[in-house]
């Protein structure tokens, strides 16, 4: 006969169930509790002590409910959880770039000054997000909890190939002759110019860059093309080279963005050139400038990444 802290316990666990099912479990669970009670008590505990421990490692009724009910006590489970995470990541690497690109471009035609332009950016950014984040989890939750397929089964032919190596003496030699060859350019734009404006030279970047800010870029450059050496003498990216990379793409990014915020990167008089005169107004100027920028951290935000991916790929064998 139940006791009144063992009727508690299956009361609180059949009112968890379907009302067909409370009646067959009420049953099972109390004849379940008595066998292991009395188990307890011939082996000389006390009947209250001997209950109270059964009870204890039954667990929480709730789940116990959720046992005999087969109802899943997690948001996603093991057999959705791979498929939320691939489309998640992949939604969350196109959904923010594509917001912020567009608030971006509606921004500036507006004419809109430049801290809106970046604040207006950031929170699209943000909230396509919360946003991806939040629906693709509702929906894989009610997936979860209906039983549906969703149609991703794996298969032998889904294995990835077998990677190449992530460094080699090609990319070395092609990182110093692209480097080599930028900085040929910087130099030859500064001290000849690539441009003859009646006989006299018309540099692209700006003069006044000489000689400090130029001598900067080339000393960044220098110190990329060294890191594809490194990289090549240690056969293998490692977390310290990834993080050089990252160190060397900051201080470019924040050599180009210094200079344009300033207006000092190109030179007034090619831009004067180039663009005004052949009918490009400030609206556009605008926009050519927003989208070089925006190219500029791309370039930057992927270079990093691809210094981590590779660091921990090789890390890995």
């Amino acid at each position: 006969m139940n006791t009144e802290l063992t009727e508690r316990y299956i009361r609180a666990t059949a009112s968890g169930l379907p009302t067909a099912a409370q009646e067959d479990v009420r049953a099972e669970l109390a004849a379940s509790i008595l066998d292991a009670t009395e188990a307890r008590i011939e082996q000389g505990e006390d009947p209250g002590i001997a209950e109270r421990a059964v009870l204890t490692e039954l667990g929480d009724p709730a789940i116990l409910a959720a046992e005999y009910a087969d109802r899943p006590l997690h948001l996603i489970g093991p057999r959705h959880y791979l498929a939320w995470r691939r489309l998640l990541t992949l939604l969350l690497w196109i959904v923010p770039a594509c917001a912020v690109v567009g608030v971006v471009i509606g921004q500036v035609l507006v004419q809109a000054p430049v801290g809106t332009v970046i604040g207006q950016s950031i929170a699209a950014g943000l909230g396509a997000v919360v946003h991806v984040s939040f629906w693709v989890t509702v929906v894989f939750m009610i997936l979860e909890r209906t039983g549906t397929e969703t149609g991703t089964a794996w298969d032998l032919d889904q294995l990835p190939e077998l990677e190449a190596p992530t460094t080699g003496r090609a990319d070395a030699i092609a990182s110093v002759a692209l480097t080599a060859i930028g900085a040929g350019a910087v130099l030859w734009d500064q001290l000849r110019g690539f441009l003859r404006i009646d006989g006299e030279a018309l540099a692209i970047l700006n003069p006044g860059l000489w000689p400090t800010w130029v001598l900067a870029l080339l000393a960044l450059l220098a110190l990329e093309a060294a890191l594809a050496v490194v990289v090549v003498l240690h056969r293998r990216w490692t977390p310290a080279l990834a993080i050089a990379n990252t160190a060397l793409a900051v201080l470019f990014l924040s050599w180009a963005l210094t200079l344009i915020g300033r207006s000092e990167l190109v030179n007034p008089d090619f831009v004067d050139l180039a663009l005004r005169a052949n009918g490009v107004d400030g609206n556009a100027l605008w926009v050519i400038t927003v989208v070089g920028v925006a190219s500029l951290i791309g370039v930057s935000v992927w270079d990093v990444v691809d210094g981590w991916r590779k660091a921990r790929r090789d890390t890995r064998r």
